[in-house]
């Protein structure tokens, strides 16, 4: 007789749970950062300074400024500065909920379906790259939830180092997770152009001093690509979890089908 091959030790063999509820809560918190720009467009539909809020000259800040008068030159009155900060705040938690939901092998694998990680007994594997992503993208949520706390006009250094960590952390965040993702999904280059986008516009913004012509256009792309970035990974993790769902589905009826057809009856 020909011996059997020797089988694998399950412990060698790590699946991930990407159908977990956890994970799919994690992607939905991602997603809900597009919450600002809806946020965004509503207190600057209520704007009441002397001349029209502009998206290419306002700072974003301006927008929850709590008292209407002249702020670092700039004439400022917004009356749904509420609006603004609170989604500010909210947007910080949902970077942190996410980044904190999402385990990094997840994050790490979340663009490959079908993947399965081989390890040593007793182990689990952990990326590098998708640990510093989701570190970096807690202290962004947590500097835009400064932001929000803390408006411009507060008379506190902490504002603009809220909007720092935002900014920096955040363009990390991405441009990390896209490099990780460059060949998995065609959205990781989407990711990475977000964090590239973003790190320039920041750069531009230290070495001018913000003093552009458009300081508030320099500003949306240091914020902008950040926001929909992180929507993009909410979005590539939500898919993947819904297909491993779908597969998990097929295979719980498939399984069913077997056992209420029994074993079939022998031939005559």
């Amino acid at each position: 007789m020909t011996a059997s091959a020797p089988a694998v030790p399950r412990e060698l063999i790590y699946i991930p749970d990407v159908a977990s509820t956890r994970f799919y809560a994690g992607a939905l918190a991602k997603l809900s950062v597009l919450q600002y720009f809806v946020a965004e467009a509503a207190v600057i539909g209520a704007w009441a300074g002397p001349e029209p809020y502009s998206r290419r000259t306002g700072y974003i800040s301006d927008l929850g400024a709590v008292g209407c008068g002249v702020f670092s030159g700039r004439d400022v009155c917004s009356p749904a500065h509420l609006l603004m900060n609170a989604s500010f705040v909210v947007q910080g938690i949902g970077m942190m909920v996410g980044a904190l939901l999402l385990s990094s092998t997840v994050v790490g694998i979340a663009a490959r379906a079908g993947v399965r990680l081989a390890l040593a007994p007793g182990k689990r594997p952990a990326s590098a790259s998708a640990f510093a992503a989701r570190a970096l993208t807690v202290t962004a949520g947590a500097g835009t939830v400064v932001v929000g706390l803390v408006p411009e006009d507060a008379g506190s250094g902490w504002h603009v180092v809220g909007a720092l960590m935002f900014f920096a952390a955040g363009g990390l965040a991405l441009l990390l997770l896209g490099w990780l993702w460059r060949a998995q999904t065609p959205l990781g280059w989407f990711i990475l152009a977000c964090g590239v986008v973003s790190l320039a516009a920041l750069a531009t913004g230290g070495v001018t001093g913000m003093q552009v012509p458009e300081p508030g256009t320099l500003e949306r792309l240091m914020g902008y690509p950040i926001t929909i970035g992180t929507a993009a990974v909410g979005l590539v993790v939500a898919q993947r979890v819904r297909q491993e769902r779908g597969v998990q589905k097929t295979m719980r009826l498939q399984a069913s089908s077997a056992r209420s057809a029994g074993p079939s009856a022998p031939a005559r």
